[in-house]
């Protein structure tokens, strides 16, 4: 299942020598288990403490649960090899659609590839990466069925997941810290679609690609 992760931030409200209960299987950020050793926190491992919702156990469409396709330009691949190795390392199986080094190529190709392994149900998620992040979200968004977002920070990552069912998560390789983007991958991977009246939302974007589609 996708999993929590706990940072540096939750850990500001929590007292030295204090302890923060976290759901099982719980990603902890290297700089949070830093902060929770200089500080003398404990994190205690709790089932009490599991927030995993139902639709994230069973995400929709069919895909395969875990499988999370990457691919990069050459100003994202470095990014891309550090984060398939967090991906393999929290259980996931990672498809990796390129590039192979830092020889200069195009991002829609590599984003295009992502977009389209998810809109067949080949992967559950999607990331694409580049120096910006911009490039490949436009390019990736031009397939259909894929809900790219560029995301910066874990608000943006949580609430494209919360708010916008994003498939495809975006990243600029030269604009955020790796660390960061690893928080961010890891917020985004555990964060479930809020439904209700999103989904209504979300039905409207589908019927704008639908009409689009036919002219």
């Amino acid at each position: 299942m996708a999993r929590n992760v706990l940072t540096l931030r939750d850990l500001e409200g929590i007292a030295p020598g204090g302890e923060i209960k976290v759901a099982p299987g719980t990603i902890v950020t290297q700089l949070a288990r830093e902060e929770a050793q200089e500080r003398g926190i404990r994190i205690r491992f709790d089932s009490a403490a599991d927030t995993t919702s139902e639709s994230e156990a069973n995400p929709s469409q069919g895909a395969p649960r875990r499988i999370v396709a990457l691919g990069a330009d050459h100003g994202g691949f470095d990014l891309k090899e550090q984060l398939g190795g967090y991906l393999r390392e929290w259980g996931y199986t990672v498809l990796d659609l390129g590039t192979s080094g830092r020889e200069a190529v195009d991002y829609p190709d590599f984003a295009e590839a992502v977009a389209n392994a998810v809109g067949r149900g080949d992967a559950w998620r999607g990331v694409v990466i580049d120096s910006a992040g911009i490039g490949s979200s436009i390019a990736a968004n031009k397939v259909p069925g894929a809900r790219a977002a560029l995301c910066y920070d874990r608000a943006t990552a949580r609430n494209s997941r919360e708010h916008n069912d994003a498939n495809v998560l975006s990243l600029g390789a030269r604009l955020i810290p790796a660390e960061d983007a690893r928080e961010i991958l890891a917020v985004w991977l555990g964060t479930a679609f809020g439904g209700g009246r999103r989904q209504r939302r979300i039905d409207k974007i589908i019927a704008i690609e639908e009409r689009n589609r036919k002219r």
